[in-house]
């Protein structure tokens, strides 16, 4: 055998080595990370879900994902390790830029100033809804005036 043969099979296999060498690297790192979780870090789970670990077993973790409400997940179910910056800016909304929002905004009470000048219906102007008790008969002739029909006409053919 030539070494002209053998070269696309040193190739492959030098091919699969760093293949699987990189990937156990990013075994040993997520690992890594999952260690320096401590209770009252916050964490993204791989579905996508952010909360603060509780207590940290051997293969499970405990969450909670809202005040009061804890869920028990899987070690490898941790996605991320987040810093406390960065999970109450996603969670909690904070800013760390140290500018406040802009205070001088007026947010109205109510799309009235949306509407551009339009004018405002008040509750003298709108129709008034009949709530009064009608006998079958009078609500048949009502239902039919509705319709469009008239006392003769039913409909049927």
């Amino acid at each position: 055998m030539s070494i002209v043969t053998l070269l696309p099979f040193i190739v492959l296999i030098g091919a699969m080595f760093l293949m699987t060498r990189s990937a156990k690297k990013k075994q040993q790192q997520a690992a890594r990370m999952r260690d320096e979780m401590q209770p009252g870090t916050g964490v993204r789970t791989i579905g996508g879900m952010y909360a603060t670990v509780k207590e940290i077993g051997d293969e499970t973790v405990l969450l909670e994902v809202a005040p009061g409400v804890h869920a028990v997940y899987a070690k490898n179910a941790i996605g991320a390790v987040l810093e406390d910056s960065e999970y109450n800016r996603i969670v909690h909304g904070d800013d760390d830029s140290g500018e406040s929002p802009d205070s001088d905004a007026v947010v109205p009470d109510d799309a009235s100033s949306l509407t551009g000048g339009a004018t405002e219906v008040t509750a003298e102007d709108a129709p008034k809804a009949d709530l009064t008790k009608k006998s079958d008969a009078a609500e048949a002739a009502t239902e039919g005036e509705k319709d469009g029909k008239t006392d003769g006409e039913t409909g049927a053919k």
